[in-house]
């Protein structure tokens, strides 16, 4: 068993690619925010089968179909996630365990709140981490959701895009629109950029909410076609609800296992997708907390604190596991029953962005996310 305060790793790095050297231009990165509403279980997704406690204090949550694909030190993935597994074992994948937010009061609506502002308290900022940085770079950005999501709000050119089952407007509708909004260069741009957005035969399929494997791949392909189009924005938030595991937690066929499988899904056709801007990209995939260490009454897990945040893409420092592990015995755990959380969830997003989109330090620290003590580093490649 590590003890606390160890970086974790797996299949080091060679030195060489320690090494600094010219990156892509900044124009050309990519990023992606998958945002998990309700609240994952981060040691289902990431059990620590290795911590001399987990088995006890997991009880049925702690036992699985089948073997849990091995990680670093004590840890492991779910087995419904063998692309990401994959991509850890080819250095894509960066696993952050015992991560969190500074909010632990367990409500759903304040804590996705202070995850999409960025700031320390419910309604502290009304506007987004990621907007914010995007004000800075002056990168574009699309939701694909009905509205701008609050990660985003505060960036100069965002658009959303949602598959709908509505036919497409008739192209004397769009020639009146033109007319009508050729003396407004706002509206008029928007009109231009909303006509690119629209979607290709087959795609009404994907409309309303995210419910199948399929449906989740193919909102993520969608994500990929708009990052790979040239001129297109260079940053896409996506969601998924249904994180809310409070029963049947381990079920087969339950709720959290196939949302499981709809990440995993997700996540291989973004790589796929992007194809070459693979090397150019990260994902980030976070949630707004994790769940109480012990099963309840119902075989499912209440709303706890510390919990799991993934990084993927091409241009990921993967293949390790960064964790300053607390324990999973009664005594190690937040109030008695959660996950201890260690590290400042913003930290991961105040490195990426600086890191991968090269957001200036000092904008970081000043406006965009202000009171993070120790930023993370060395999380994306040069």
């Amino acid at each position: 068993m590590l003890n606390r305060r160890t970086l974790l790793a797996a299949g080091a790095l060679p030195w060489a690619s320690l090494a600094l050297a010219a990156g892509p231009a900044t124009s050309e990165r990519r990023l992606v925010l998958l945002i998990l509403r309700g609240g994952l279980d981060g040691l289902q997704a990431v059990p620590a089968p290795g911590d001399p406690a987990f088995a006890e204090a997991r009880g049925v949550l702690g036992r699985f179909d089948s073997e849990p694909l091995p990680l670093a030190g004590p840890f492991a993935l779910h087995p419904q996630l063998p692309q990401l597994h994959a991509m850890y074992r080819r250095q894509e994948l960066l696993v952050l365990h015992a991560i969190g937010l500074p909010y632990h009061e367990r409500s759903h609506f304040d804590a996705q709140q202070v995850l999409e502002s960025g700031g320390q308290r419910p309604h502290e900022r009304d506007d987004g981490w990621l907007g914010r940085a995007l004000a800075v770079t002056g990168g574009g950005a699309i939701g694909l959701s009905t509205a701008v999501p609050l990660a985003l709000r505060g960036a100069a050119q965002v658009d959303t895009w949602a598959p709908s089952a509505l036919p497409d407007p008739s192209p004397d509708l769009l020639a009146r629109l033109e007319r009508l909004y050729a003396g407004d260069p706002a509206l008029g741009a928007a009109l231009g950029r909303a006509r690119t957005l629209q979607a290709e035969p087959g795609m009404a399929g994907m409309a309303g909410a995210v419910a199948g494997v399929g449906a989740a791949q193919g909102l993520a392909t969608r994500a990929a076609e708009f990052l790979s189009r040239p001129g297109g924005p260079g940053t896409a938030v996506l969601e998924l609800g249904g994180w809310d595991s409070h029963a049947n937690q381990a079920a087969p066929q339950g709720a959290l296992t196939q949302n499981l499988k709809r990440v995993d899904a997700m996540l291989a056709a973004l790589h796929s997708g992007l194809g070459p801007r693979w090397a150019q990209t990260v994902v980030l995939v976070v949630t707004e907390f994790g769940r109480q260490v012990a099963v309840n009454g119902t075989q499912g897990t209440d709303h706890g604190s510390g919990g799991v945040a993934l990084l993927a893409g091409g241009a990921v420092r993967g293949g390790r596991v960064l964790a300053d592990w607390p324990g999973l015995a009664p005594k190690d755990r937040f109030e008695g029953r959660d996950l201890r959380s260690t590290t400042d969830l913003r930290a991961l997003l105040h490195g990426v962005l600086h890191e991968h989109l090269q957001v200036p330090r000092a904008a970081l620290d000043r406006t965009v996310l202000p009171g993070v003590a120790a930023p993370l580093r060395d999380i994306v490649r040069a």
